[in-house]
């Protein structure tokens, strides 16, 4: 089969949450199947990457994407019905190469709605949109968060979002989710528009327990932290939650690992024992010397990589129901939830008194994410999500 792959960003090399799905999803298919690649390019780092997946059997042209630019450009759009979305990702070469790769391909495969656009027009081939999160309700979650006039363009952005996703979610033939959650969100939202949940994974051998470079009372958070949910949960838990646990243990150690920090966590590193990386070659390395991973988010959907990467280097993991959500495992079992300061303090401390707790609830999270998220396991209904399309296609 010929696929067409449209990602929102060069996905490789896999150092972020959607680079690391994208990527395995592009390798999984490059398999047994011709894949080419469209994607946008955030930066110049994106640029080589696609030279680099080109080199490796992966044909992939990237398209410079200038943020800031597209973002003013999109503000017209307030005054119309079209999420801003659409506008910051619009792209009239993104289109153009689209319209001239669909002459080749069997299938488009679109990851994120905001590429789901560029294939929508194509109904002569098969389509699948996978939706790695509901676009539309994160903005909902923003537009709780913010005053006006902040909170009425986020609220704005989600309805004219979902309304689109809507349109793009009955004219495909799959949709994809990364969580049965978020599946059943979705027909709850949609009803009657095909739903299929394809998980995402963990390098199990990048991401193993590493118990000898443990570092007592250090705690880890790691992200993209120029992301609006990962500088939320950072300040959260340096305002509300350190404060607390210092007061118990005045030794404790906050690292925040995570490229691009904007002013705000930069500023966090100003707070006792709270340390802000930037861009580190290797997060699983700073997992290692952890003695406790923590996961304050308050804004999130779909599956947070940080809650399965930390789980599989067997550390102990506190995280908030938001945070744990699109784990399928059990809270207390396989990790801890606390969602107000002073339970997620009371959470840490425990751990990071009681060595031995700490050590039988990290061993416990890496053979949960063994049992249930290698990426083998978990990609193994793709082809045959692949040939549902196909066959859905026909048929109409």
């Amino acid at each position: 089969m010929r696929i067409l792959f449209l990602a929102q960003r060069v996905p490789y090399p896999p150092n972020r949450g959607d680079k690391i799905s994208t990527w395995r999803l592009l390798k999984h298919m490059g398999r047994t199947h011709s894949v080419r690649c469209l994607a946008f390019a955030h930066d110049e780092e994106d640029l080589r990457a696609a030279e680099e997946l080109t080199e490796m059997g992966y044909p992939t042209t990237a398209v410079p994407h200038h943020g800031t630019f597209r973002r003013i450009l999109s503000l017209p759009l307030l005054a119309t019905g079209k999420p801003l979305t659409l506008g910051v990702f619009g792209s009239s070469k993104m289109a153009a190469l689209t319209k001239e790769a669909v002459a080749w391909a069997d299938l488009i495969y679109a990851f994120s709605s905001s590429m789901g656009a560029f294939m929508l027009p194509f109904c002569q081939v098969p389509r699948i949109m996978h939706f790695a999160e509901l676009d539309s309700d994160k903005w909902r979650q923003y537009s709780e968060t913010r005053t006006f006039p902040m909170s009425w363009v986020y609220r704005r952005e989600w309805r004219t979002l979902f309304s689109f996703e809507q349109r793009l979610a009955a004219a495909v033939e799959q949709n994809v989710f990364v969580t049965p959650l978020e599946e059943r969100i979705f027909r709850d939202l949609i009803p009657g528009a095909p739903a299929v949940t394809l998980r995402n994974g963990v390098d199990l051998g990048l991401f193993a327990p590493r118990p000898e470079l443990r570092e007592d009372n250090h705690l880890v958070f790691t992200g993209v932290m120029d992301y609006l949910p990962n500088v939320d949960a950072c300040r959260f838990f340096v305002s509300d939650v350190l404060p607390l646990i210092r007061q118990e243990i005045p030794a404790v150690r906050f690292s925040i690992v995570g490229s691009k920090p904007t002013a705000e966590v930069q500023h966090l590193a100003q707070a006792p024992g709270v340390t802000v990386t930037g861009f580190v070659d290797s997060t699983a390395d700073w997992l290692a010397r952890a003695s406790v991973a923590v996961a304050p988010i308050r804004i999130a959907r779909g599956i947070q990589n940080k809650v399965l990467e930390a789980m599989a280097m067997g550390l102990p993991v506190v995280s908030t129901t938001t945070a744990s959500q699109g784990v399928e495992g059990q809270a207390g079992e396989d990790y801890l939830v606390a969602d107000d300061a002073g339970a997620m303090a009371q959470a840490i401390c425990g751990l990071l008194k009681d060595r031995e707790a700490a050590q039988n609830l990290g061993k416990r999270a890496r053979r949960f994410v063994e049992e249930n998220y290698d990426w083998e396991q978990v990609f193994a209904p793709l082809d045959h999500i692949l040939d549902q399309a196909q066959e859905a296609h026909k048929l109409k």
